[in-house]
């Protein structure tokens, strides 16, 4: 591994082990809208297991969010069938490598990332978002 690219893992890695709760869910909404946008790249450029790596990865981190759920709090019921939707809209789109659906799970995703994004703003300078504020999100940090 090169000075630059160690120097690199070396920040993510810091970045990650510093963010509040709140900073490390858009972390994950941004990496799963990223993974998106280059399943879309792979599949029109016919790089399917790409593609597959891609979504996969994706897959993982909208389990993540299933995960770390607050059961106790009605909204995270309605997350839950939300993220279970979006779930199983990633394996069809995985296995016909559809790209509507893809974009489909994207929009839900930005726009879920974007009313985080406005929870986050609201509560930076807390170290961690209460379970109210979050939807009863119980983010792993």
């Amino acid at each position: 591994m090169s000075v630059n690219a160690q120097a690199y893992a070396n920040y993510k890695s810091t970045a990650i082990e510093t963010a509040t709760p709140g900073r490390l869910l858009l972390m994950l909404y941004n990496a799963a809208i990223r993974n998106l946008d280059e399943a879309v790249i792979n599949i029109k450029g016919n790089d399917l297991e790409s593609a597959h790596n891609r979504l996969v990865k994706a897959q993982e981190i909208i389990v993540e969010f299933m995960c770390t759920l607050n059961m106790d709090y009605e909204i995270s019921h309605k997350l839950m069938g939300l993220y279970d939707y979006l779930y199983r809209r990633l394996i069809e789109a995985n296995v016909n490598k559809d790209v509507e659906k893809i974009e489909e799970v994207r929009v839900f995703l930005v726009e879920l990332r974007d009313t985080w994004q406005e929870v986050v703003s609201k509560t930076s300078g807390v170290n961690s978002l209460g379970a109210a504020a979050n939807g009863g999100l119980n983010v792993r940090g």
